[in-house]
């Protein structure tokens, strides 16, 4: 996947000795976790978790098979509150907040698992998405006065914007759940991009999909990140991928960072290829 070299930024390091991409350097980080932690029934699931995401990185979050990665992600959308450390979204820090209340300051996320709703429309699905800048209440909504109208142009505009970057315009009328699983994936993505955020955080997003399909994705993940200037953050198994367009990435293994650096430092890493391969005995 060399194709994208040129696409990833250099790594400098931050005054906390935390790495962006160059271009970063002179923005805030959309993300800081600092000794983020969680534990379920004494069984620590993620321990000590520090990670900095510049503003416009693209970063890989991988690691065997019950790591704590999908962990990670439901922290960081506060579907579990952490038991300890702290998450900061563009230096705002989010202890207390709600799911809802973090996807309003700008995170939102895909699922390992496609969570559409399968009888709505393509373009209903990403309209769903829209809910943080509809700006007519339950009366107008009900009585369709001319301010609804308004924003449903509005939202129709936008959905359609969104599915253009996919090339899914064609299939605005489509319902969601007759769409291939390609496609499928490509909806959860445009939906999420709908609320406007600052860090879209991505779990599995080539799961099932061909490799023809998967050179698509890392193409459409960089546009995504050059159109809309924000940070994507991806956990994937397909290392081609990581490897191809990640440019920050961190490597867990039961809950604790073994690895953080570039694609070149972790594929290297004896750590990480002990982790994914295992320790070899002597002699072999």
């Amino acid at each position: 996947m060399d194709r994208f070299a040129h696409k990833r930024g250099k790594l400098v390091p931050l005054p906390s000795d935390s790495l962006v991409p160059e271009r970063d350097l002179n923005s805030a980080p959309v993300l800081e976790t600092r000794h983020l932690g969680i534990e379920f029934g004494g069984l620590k699931a993620v321990d000590d978790f520090n990670l900095t995401i510049g503003k416009t990185e693209i970063a890989g979050l991988i690691g065997p098979n019950g790591a704590g990665k999908t962990t990670v992600f439901n922290l960081l959308t506060k579907v579990y509150q952490p038991t300890k450390g702290t998450i900061l979204i563009n230096g705002t820090d989010t202890h207390g907040m709600s799911t809802a209340h973090v996807n309003r300051i700008g995170v939102a996320r895909t699922f390992q698992n496609i969570r559409l709703f399968n009888n709505l429309t393509v373009e209903e699905n990403v309209k769903l998405g829209l809910h943080n800048h509809i700006k007519y209440g339950m009366a107008g909504g009900i009585l369709r006065l001319p301010n609804y109208w308004k924003q449903e142009k509005i939202a129709h505009d936008k959905a359609m914007e969104l599915l253009s970057i996919f090339d899914m315009e064609h299939l605005a009328n489509h319902k969601a759940g007759s769409l291939p699983y390609g496609a499928q994936r490509r909806l959860e993505i445009v939906r999420a991009l709908g609320t406007n955020p600052s860090l879209l955080l991505l779990d599995e997003p080539a799961a099932g999909m061909n490799p023809s399909e998967t050179v698509d994705l890392m193409e459409n993940i960089i546009k995504i990140r050059d159109t809309f200037q924000i940070a994507i953050m991806l956990i994937e198994h397909d290392m081609n991928l990581v490897m191809g367009i990640c440019e920050g990435i961190c490597v867990l293994n039961f809950g604790k960072v073994i690895a953080k650096g570039s694609p070149e430092d972790i594929q290297s890493n004896p750590v990480v290829i002990e982790a994914y391969l295992g320790k070899k005995k002597e002699g072999e």
